[in-house]
């Protein structure tokens, strides 16, 4: 990404509706995981490091970050172990680091997704699980996704072909961001037909980013239970294909047809 996103994630991530809500869908999603107590994890493409307290909140955290800036932010702010690295043949930790391994909007980045899928596969202990998030839907590229130099956007059917490319199997996938998905699409189509190129990751009023989180957040108890049919982005916890176990989230023990 470019710097200046950078600049302005770490200005507005403790704040912002979007990624205040979003955290509260990624502690879902590490406890449908199920880690150890005192694991082992991993954020690779932390960005300014927002996610990492939520992280720590299940045991050991290290993060894997290729913008200077931003380790330079998170070694001075998050006390969190930060590494350079960059996927998938710069990855600094031998095999079978961690329990588990965060990937939160990077692999949408990534020019060789398989392999760096496979390479964050090497990461993972016998039990490991891989927790990730990408944007959904290739009907709603816009210029948000050219502005975070974003490859893709994805389907179940299109993440699912890329984790089992890399030996994963899918333990737990679903949509989010389903609420404001009429807004959105609103809102982009409305862009496109006007000409208009205004800034998404805007701070907006603060009643609005009130708003716009606690609805949001809805879909995080709503996600504890079920899965969601669309959403503007996609959430799995998939497992090192031939794991010992197969268990994800409320004691489940099939892997998801997805």
């Amino acid at each position: 990404m470019d710097a200046a996103v950078y600049e302005q994630m770490r200005a507005v991530e403790e704040t912002h509706w979007w990624f205040r809500a979003r955290r509260s869908i990624l502690r879902v999603l590490v406890r449908k995981a199920e880690p150890p107590p005192q694991a082992r994890l991993l954020e690779v493409g932390c960005g300014t490091g927002g996610n990492l307290p939520l992280l720590k909140e299940f045991g050991a955290v290290s993060a894997l970050e290729p913008n200077s800036e931003a380790r330079r932010y998170i070694a001075e702010h998050r006390r969190v172990r930060v590494d350079e690295g960059r996927l998938p043949d710069a990855v600094p930790y031998p095999p079978g680091s961690f329990d588990l391994v965060c990937a939160f909007d990077v692999i949408e980045h990534l020019d060789d997704p398989i392999g760096s899928l496979t390479a964050l596969g090497r990461l993972l202990g016998p039990d490991g699980r891989l927790v990730a998030t990408v944007p959904a839907l290739p009907w709603m590229w816009s210029e948000h996704d050219v502005r975070h130099h974003h490859k893709r956007r994805y389907t179940r059917r299109s993440l699912t072909a890329h984790l089992e490319a890399a030996g994963f199997a899918v333990g737990y996938m679903s949509y989010f961001n389903t609420l404001l998905l009429p807004a959105a699409v609103l809102q982009r189509t409305a862009k496109k037909l006007l000409g208009l190129r205004a800034d998404d990751d805007a701070m907006p009023p603060l009643w609005l980013n009130s708003a716009l989180a606690w609805l949001f957040e809805r879909e995080a108890p709503w996600l504890e239970r079920r899965r969601l049919p669309i959403g503007l982005s996609l959430a799995v916890v998939a497992l090192p294909r031939g794991s010992t176990s197969l268990a994800v989230g409320n004691g489940r023990s099939r892997v998801d047809q997805a």
